[in-house]
């Protein structure tokens, strides 16, 4: 596949944009490029989902660099959603290289998660838990709030922030990462875009020490994605990903730089307007 200059400008550029709106909630941005290089780009077989990986590998180092340098990096999350997307990586990836290979089923399927993802995030924007953060903000904006790990059990994870104690199942996260494992390979993210609205919705953890662990998981599922593609004989457009990468790199860093000042609501706010315009679209398109 032949791209010009300016559209591989316009690739870096509109992954510096995605990837600065979409970092500050732990999520990369790839579940948005990737309809734009079905639709603008024309890349409609697995190899897209392969330069979607590609992308995430090179642009999620810059944000986790900057959650870990201000200690809000949950490790023990990210190494759980590790674990449990690794397997459902690989599963998803035969799913959509021997199953979903017809374009208009698998934007169908891209709208049909989407959807799922932006129901999530809207029913958690009204609730208690985004109110008590959005204060908690307003008194400690600026402040660097460190993760400090209080329990650390099978059956229970705690840890202290902002003077606040939160707690998460890790068998519950395991379990959803492998789902969500199975969902990216086939939908070509790492699953953060998944995880995050599931986490922050079923386990009440503040946003803010969350986005760090779930971009990690992120990176180290991609990294398996693209082996696991190549295996199957698709390997990522190199300039495509290339662009992508570096304009996502640059974006994720402004964007976890700028987090700690922004309202959680508006940060769910943004990303559920954006899901519910993109799914809407490829859900319409399969029945026209």
């Amino acid at each position: 596949m032949i791209v010009d200059h300016m559209q591989l400008l316009l690739t870096f550029l509109t992954a510096f944009v995605v990837a600065f709106f979409a970092s500050p909630a732990g999520v990369s941005g790839a579940f948005l490029l990737l309809p734009f290089q079905v639709s603008v780009l024309g890349i409609i077989d697995p190899t897209v989902n392969a330069t979607n990986f590609l992308y995430n590998t090179i642009a999620i180092p810059s944000a986790v660099y900057r959650y870990w340098k201000e200690r809000r990096m949950l490790w023990i999350l990210a190494f759980v959603m590790i674990a449990g997307y690794l397997p459902g990586i690989y599963v998803g990836s035969l799913i959509r290289t021997h199953i979903l290979l017809d374009v208009k089923t698998f934007k169908l399927f891209v709208g049909a998660v989407l959807m799922f993802l932006g129901l999530n995030l809207a029913r958690s924007i009204r609730s208690k838990h985004v109110k008590e953060m959005d204060e908690k903000v307003k008194v400690f904006k600026g402040v660097k709030g460190f993760v400090t790990i209080k329990e650390l059990t099978l059956k229970s994870i705690s840890f202290d922030f902002w003077g606040v104690k939160y707690s998460f199942n890790p068998l519950g996260i395991f379990a959803i990462s492998v789902a969500i494992g199975v969902i990216g390979g086939v939908y070509g993210v790492g699953g953060g875009a998944l995880a995050a609205p599931l986490i922050l919705s079923l386990f009440k953890l503040p946003v803010y020490t969350i986005a760090g662990a779930n971009l990690l998981g992120t990176f180290t599922s991609s990294v398996f994605g693209i082996i696991s593609y190549a295996s199957l004989g698709y390997l990522p457009h190199l300039d495509i990903g290339l662009a992508l990468g570096f304009g996502g790199l640059s974006g994720m860093y402004c964007g976890a730089r700028i987090q700690k000042y922004l309202p959680e609501r508006l940060i769910r706010l943004c990303l559920t307007i954006l899901i519910f315009i993109l799914s809407l679209k490829y859900i319409i398109q399969f029945f026209i």
